[in-house]
Order: structure tokens, then sequence, then C-alpha cells
């Protein structure tokens, strides 16, 4: 008697992201308490941690429910889903609709809650582009059939974000498209010229502002204006510093007492080494390195083009995120602003990583059923 095989997908992934957001929701309990008692005078020491296990009830949702939609299903929904983004990320800037903080425009207010476009761009784009590149199966090394239309594509939404301004965001996103660019078959040529081209870009977008300008230099020589622009990297360098092998112990960081911008959200690795130590925070590093190679598996076990676009743009993006949050805090790259995936406070950032998880077990689904 034969038995029908029931298909089910990795659910190793779903797994790890929840384990990485729990994990997050500790550090933030830790990480945030005195800037929540210093905001709300001592009445709710723990509002950030709330916020955020509400965001990851959310975000758990959204994963159960999009890894189970068909993801062929997004062939019909791309075209519309980035014409819907590219109005949310010109909404930030309607007066009485977009927050402005610090003097970005990132975010829309709904009123019961703030959305920000740029992490919904992030995965509308990539299925966007997933879904331009099947179509063009076959034309991906032709200049005017892919390569200028992608360049085209490309530089309406990096325009977007720019002006917001968010290019932590912006790099994650230009980063993942290339790799499913490459992925597609392009040619090394056009990889090599678009690379080139957008280093010629972000010099020249960072050499005209005046802030962004400062951000190089200080990555350049961080010892140079400690208490000025080279504060909050000095701070974060102390903290890891601090941390030594085993940390200090867990809610014992010196770090979060207001001498560490943001512990909670761009900093909170620098919370974690410090509490933690390097060792146990070498272990965050390695959970994203093995969602890496899940997302790896999925992409080339996956039963078409669209899948394998999909998926690796998908673990592209989680992954090049982490790394860039986490390379800032060591000093190895500038400081960007981007949250670790999963783990930094942040609801937005974290239903959108929740729904990209989502899809990656979809098409995990599907590729297992094919095995």
């Amino acid at each position: 008697m034969k038995y029908l095989k029931i298909a089910k997908p990795d659910y190793k992934i779903a797994l790890l992201a929840v384990g990485l957001s729990l994990f997050g929701l500790v550090m933030i309990a830790s990480a945030s308490v005195v800037v929540a008692y210093e905001n709300f005078k001592g009445a709710n020491d723990y509002y950030y941690v709330w916020k955020q296990a509400t965001a990851l009830g959310v975000g758990l949702a959204a994963m159960v429910i999009f890894s189970g939609i068909d993801y062929h299903k997004y062939r019909k929904y791309a075209i519309p889903a980035m014409i819907t983004t590219i109005i949310l990320l010109l909404m930030v800037f309607l007066p009485g609709v977009g927050i402005s903080a610090k003097g970005a425009h990132r975010w829309i207010n709904l009123g019961f809650t703030q959305v920000q476009p740029s992490e919904i761009a992030k995965v509308v784009f990539l299925i966007y582009l997933s879904v331009w590149f099947e179509a063009r199966d076959g034309e991906v090394h032709r200049i005017r059939r892919s390569f200028a239309p992608f360049l085209v594509m490309l530089a309406v939404i990096s325009s977007l974000i720019i002006m917001e301004p968010d290019l932590g965001t912006l790099t994650v996103l230009i980063f993942s498209s290339m790799m499913v660019f490459f992925a597609a078959g392009a040619p090394l040529w056009n990889f090599y010229s678009l690379g080139i081209l957008l280093v010629g870009i972000f010099a020249l977008f960072i050499r005209t502002s005046t802030y962004r300008w400062n951000r190089f230099l200080t990555f350049l020589n961080p010892a140079a204006e400690s208490l000025g622009r080279s504060y909050h990297i000095n701070q974060a360098f102390i903290a890891v510093g601090m941390g030594g092998l085993w940390g200090l112990g867990f809610g014992k960081s010196i770090q979060k007492l207001r001498y560490l911008p943001e512990p909670h959200t761009d900093s909170i690795f620098a919370i974690i080494s410090e509490e933690l130590g390097f060792l146990r925070a070498g272990l965050v590093v390695v959970a994203y390195v093995y969602l890496f190679i899940l997302g790896l598996r999925v992409s080339k076990k996956a039963p078409d083009t669209l899948g394998k676009l999909l998926s690796l743009g998908i673990v592209a993006s989680l992954t090049i995120q982490a790394f860039i949050n986490i390379a800032a805090m060591l000093g190895l790259v500038p400081l960007t602003g981007v949250t670790l995936p999963f783990i930094s406070y942040g609801g937005s950032s974290l239903v959108i990583s929740f729904i990209q998880i989502g899809i990656l077990m979809n098409i995990s689904k599907q590729a297992n059923e094919n095995d």
C-alpha cells in the first residue's frame, strides 16, 4: 500500500528565527531598561519589551500566513505591490502622515502604530526583481532587456530611500538585489560595472552630506574626537572590550547607563558582547551563518527560477543586514543605523523579517515536494 507523501517546510528556519527573536526580547529587557526609565519616569521600565513582544506576535502570525501562500502567486501581484510600496515611500514626506525624527523621514503614522516603508521595500523589491528576472530567463545577458531596465528600477527605489535618508537599509537592498541579478545569470562584466557605478554614487552621496562624511571620517579614524563625532563607535568599542570572553553578566552592562547611544536598537550587539562576552556573542554570529546556509539550501532545491531567486534574495537580505550591524559595532564598516534582524528593537523590522521567513518556508515546502 502506497502512502501519500506530505511535504513539510524546513522548520529549522522558523525555529532559528523564533529563537533569535526570543533571545532578542531578553536582551532588549536588559538594554532598554535605563532608556525606558528615563522616558517614562519609572512608570514602565519594560515598555520596549512589551512593544517588541507585541510585534513578535504579529510577526509570528505573518510568518504562518505567508508560509501558506503559494509563492507563485507573487507573479500576479508583484507590480501592484511595487507601485504601492513606491506610494508608501512618498507618503513619509506628507505633513501629518509622515513622521520625522532626527532629520529623517522614515515612518508613516497609522494612528495605532508606525510603519517604516523602507522595510517593506526590502522584501517587495526582491519579489518584483525575482518575478521580473524569471520572465526574462535567457535574456539577462542583453543590455536593453536586462541590465539597463534593472539599473532604472534600482535607481527609482534607491532615490526614494536616499531622500529619507536611510543609507543602511539602502545598502542592504542594493547588495541583496545585486545577488539576485548575478544569480539570474547576469554576465560578470555587468556585475563589475554595476559595482563600480555604485561605489561612485555612494562616494558622491557620502561626500555631499556633512553628517555622512563625518561618519566616514569616524570610520577611518575612530580615535579622533572621541567625545564628538566618534563618540558612538568608541562607546561601542568600550562595551565590546569590557565584555572579554565571558562578559560582565546579564543585566550588568555599564554602557547602557546612557553612555552608549541606541543600546536596544542599532547598538544591541555591543550590549550582548558586554554582558555575555565574546564567546557567547559569537554564537549569535554562528546563528546568522547557519540561517544563510539553510537559505542557500532552499534556493538550491527550489523547483523553479522564481523560487531560486526569491529565496536567495531573502536570505541574502537578512544576513547582509546582520553582517552590517555587527561589523559596524566592531568598527569594520561605518555606522549605518540598521537593526540586527530579529534581535534589535523595531516592530517594522521584526514583522518584515518574519514575512521573509514565511516566504522561505513556503519555497522550502514546495522544494521538498519535488524530492
